[in-house]
C-alpha cells in the first residue's frame, strides 16, 4: 500500500505506474481517493475545532456555576449538548470516509522499480541469465507421473477418491526423495545464515490483507468456515505476519527466516496438459525464505535471495535460468520480481520453480512493521520473499534431469546423505 501523502503529492506518477501495469480501469481511483481524503481531512478539522470549542464551553460552565449563574450555565450546557450531536455525526462521517480511502488505497498498485521491463503479461518477461547446460537426452523422457509410476511412487486415483482432483499420494522412494529434498533445503538455508522457522499454517484475515492483494487472496486462499482463519498459500505470509505491529531496533536488522510448510491453494482456472500431474495442485510443501530489512538494503537482499535458489538447484545438477518479471506480471504489492525456471528435457524448455519478490514497504505499511533508528525516529521496513524449493515442481525437474536411458534416476552427491547414502533409484516396473 502506498503512502497516502505520496499519492496526494504525486498523482501523475501513481497514474503512470497504473498505466505501466496495464490496469487503466484503476486510473479514476487516484482522483477519487484524493477527493475522499480531502473530505476526510476537512471533516477531521471541523471535528477538532468543535471539540476545542466544547472544551472551552465546558470550562465556562464551571466558572458560571462558581459564580452562582446557574441559568446562564444551563444555556451553555445546552450548547455543549447540541454540539455533542454534531460531533457524533462528524466522527461517523470521518470514519466512513477513512474506510473508503483505505479500501481504495489497498487496490492501487505499488510503485514498480524503474528497472522493471514494461510488458502486459508473463509472455513479455525478460531472460536474464542461464546457469548450467540444458541437455536433451537421446532417449524419450516420459511424463513425470509416468516416471513416478515406474517406482510405484504416485497414486493420484486414490487421492482423487479421498480429496478430489489436485491431490496425490507419494509413495516409497519418490516420497522419500520428496522428504530428502525438503530436509536438504532446510539445511542449505540454515548454512546460508537463515533462522529456521516452523510457522502457523493458518492466519487471520488481518494478516492475509496485509501480505497480499485482494485479487491474489480470492484466487489463492482457502477460508476456514465460521472462523477468521485462512489456510496459508505459502509460509512467507505467516513468517511476515510474525512481525505485525512491531517496532524493531535498527541494529537488530535484518531478520532472515526460512521455513518449511504445507501450502494450500485454490489454483482457480483451467490448465493445460503440461500442468496436470503434480505441477499445479491444491496441496504441496515448500521451503521458503523471507527478509525484513532497512530500505537501503532491500536491493542487496533481493539479489542474494534469488541467487540462493539458483545455487540450490545447481547443487542438484538441474540447469536453471532467471527471468525478470515485467510490469504486467507483477502482483500489486511487488516492486520487483525474478522467477527461477528449471530446464525440462522432456518439454525442451524451462518452467517456473520459484519466485523472488521485493515488496518495498507495502506489506510493512499494511501490517505496521516499523523500525526505530538511532535517532529514535520510526520508519517502515522493507520485506522480501523467495522460494528455495517447492518439491512437487522440483521433483519434475529432478526426475527429468537425472533420468537414465534404462529408467534409473541418479542421485546427486549433495542429496545422498538424505537418501540413506543411495546413489540411484532403481525402478520397480
Amino acid at each position: 500500500m502506498l503512502d497516502l501523502k505520496f499519492v496526494r503529492e504525486n498523482p501523475d506518477i501513481v497514474k503512470q505506474n497504473i498505466k505501466n501495469k496495464f490496469q487503466d480501469r484503476k486510473l479514476p481511483l487516484v482522483d477519487e481517493v484524493i477527493e475522499l481524503d480531502a473530505q476526510a481531512r476537512a471533516t477531521k478539522t471541523e471535528a477538532d475545532e468543535l471539540r476545542a470549542n466544547r472544551n472551552k464551553l465546558s470550562k465556562q460552565i464551571g466558572a458560571l456555576m462558581g459564580q452562582g449563574k446557574k441559568e446562564e450555565a444551563e444555556e451553555v450546557k445546552a450548547q455543549v449538548n447540541a454540539q455533542a450531536e454534531k460531533l457524533k455525526e462528524l466522527e461517523a462521517k470521518e470514519s466512513e470516509l477513512n474506510e473508503k480511502v483505505t479500501k481504495i488505497m489497498m487496490t492501487i498498485p505499488n510503485i514498480i522499480d524503474p528497472s522493471v521491463p514494461i510488458g502486459k503479461d508473463d509472455s513479455e518477461n525478460v531472460e536474464i541469465q542461464k546457469y548450467g547446460d540444458p541437455v536433451v537426452p537421446d532417449f524419450e523422457v516420459p511424463y513425470h507421473t509416468d516416471i513416478m509410476e515406474r517406482f510405484d511412487g504416485i497414486d493420484m486415483d486414490s487421492a482423487g477418491k479421498v480429496a478430489g482432483n489436485g491431490f496425490y499420494y507419494l509413495m516409497g522412494d519418490i516420497a522419500r526423495l520428496h522428504s530428502a529434498v525438503t530436509a536438504y533445503a532446510r539445511d542449505f538455508m540454515i548454512d546460508r545464515g537463515f533462522t529456521y522457522c516452523i510457522p502457523p499454517y493458518m492466519i487471520r484475515s488481518s494478516v492475509v490483507t496485509g501480505v497480499m492483494s485482494f485479487d491474489e487472496m480470492d484466487a489463492m486462499m482457502y477460508k476456514i468456515e465460521g472462523e477468521d482463519l485462512y489456510l496459508i498459500g505459502t509460509s512467507e505470509h505467516s513468517m511476515i505476519g510474525k512481525f505485525i505491529d512491531t517496532i524493531t531496533p535498527e541494529e537488530e536488522l535484518p531478520k532472515t527466516l526460512t521455513s518449511f510448510s504445507p501450502c494450500f491453494r485454490k489454483e482457480k482456472g483451467a490448465h493445460g496438459i503440461e500442468e496436470r500431474g503434480v505441477y499445479r495442485i491444491h496441496q504441496f510443501e515448500k521451503q521458503e525464505m523471507i527478509v525484513v530489512c532497512k530500505p537501503e538494503d532491500s536491493k542487496m537482499w533481493f539479489d542474494k535471495l534469488w541467487q540462493n535458489t539458483v545455487d540450490f538447484f545447481r547443487t542438484l545438477d538441474i540447469p536453471v535460468r532467471t527471468l525478470e518479471c515485467c510490469s504486467g506480471d507483477l502482483a500489486d504489492l511487488k516492486v520487483k520480481s525474478i522467477d527461477v525456471e528449471a530446464w525440462s528435457p522432456r518439454q525442451k524448455k524451462y518452467f517456473e520453480v520459484g519466485s523472488c519478490s521485493n515488496l518495498g514497504d507495502a506489506q510493512a505499511r499494511r501490517l505496521k512493521i516499523r523500525v526505530q533508528g538511532p535517532d529514535k525516529n520510526k520508519y517502515f521496513a522493507h520485506t522480501l520473499n523467495n522460494t528455495c524449493v517447492a518439491p512437487p515442481r522440483m521433483l519434475i525437474a529432478f526426475l527429468e534431469n537425472n533420468l537414465q536411458a534404462d529408467g534409473r534416476v541418479l542421485i546427486p552427491e549433495a542429496l545422498r546423505p538424505y537418501m540413506g547414502g543411495k546413489t540411484e533409484l532403481v525402478p520397480t516396473k
